[in-house]
């Protein structure tokens, strides 16, 4: 059953947001999380580090547990996050991130915050995938880059993070890894996925000094299409013989 964290004590004339009531309609949505923890952490996008939460209502949202995320075990709980207020304690400071999308995009549903290699590699060069296969379609016309490796600890940064990204699905963060957000969960953690693939190939066309082709925005609009089940499907592959997989909850 999840169990919201206690709230951290805030300096006097900051009141902490109470804490909502556990739902017994969230379970799903935990379990979901626990599934795509383990998810990202099998791919090898995550490692010690990182994070992923879905959303629950406009007020709240569920992060997963504050550790190594493929370490996370079945039946744990995560933790219930307000979206506007102070982090519950045990809450990882970079859930902070995760507040500042869901306040500043209703249409997200879903947030991954990861450690992809081929991404960090690319961000040192400050550099982020161009839409130049199928995989980078989903991210035209590009990408933006978040340009300071520091770890996102205050409400400012979070929020700047936010901003940078914009009404974008990802934003990479030089020498930090990368967030991106979807319309639920399942679709953060494919477009984790898909992200990676795009700074590979990036990086691969990088090696040959050549420029390479670009999707235009028509060939980038038409190729990132939902149509075939095309993330669930990847969700199946990442999520295969997880010992709680089931069919993807919808945002």
């Amino acid at each position: 059953m999840l169990a919201p964290a206690p709230m951290k004590q805030e300096p006097m004339g900051q009141a902490p947001m109470e804490e909502a009531p556990i739902k017994e309609e969230w379970m799903e949505q935990d379990r979901l999380v626990r599934v795509a923890a383990r998810a990202l952490a099998r791919a090898g996008l995550v490692h010690a580090y990182g994070h992923c939460s879905q959303r629950l209502d406009a007020d709240r949202f569920l992060v997963c547990a504050a550790r190594p995320m493929g370490s996370i075990a079945a039946g744990e709980c995560g933790v219930v996050v307000p979206v506007a207020g102070p982090l519950p304690d045990g809450v990882l400071g970079e859930v902070r991130i995760h507040q500042r999308i869901y306040a500043a995009r209703p249409d997200v549903g879903g947030i991954c915050r990861s450690m992809p290699p081929n991404v960090m590699a690319l961000g040192t060069l400050r550099r982020t995938p161009r839409p130049r296969h199928g995989f980078g379609a989903y991210f035209a016309p590009g990408v933006p880059l978040w340009d300071d490796p520091q770890l996102i600890r205050s409400d400012e940064r979070a929020a700047a993070v936010a901003e940078t990204l914009g009404m974008a699905r990802a934003v990479v963060m030089r020498g930090n890894g990368a967030v991106t957000a979807g319309r639920d969960l399942m679709q953060a953690v494919v477009l984790t996925w898909y992200l990676e693939d795009a700074a590979r190939v990036e990086l691969e066309v990088l090696k040959t000094g050549l420029r390479g082709a670009e999707l235009s925005l028509e060939e980038a609009a038409e190729r990132a299409t939902e149509a075939g089940r095309i993330f669930e499907r990847m969700w199946d592959f990442l999520t295969d013989g997880d010992p709680e997989h089931a069919a993807p909850v919808p945002g």
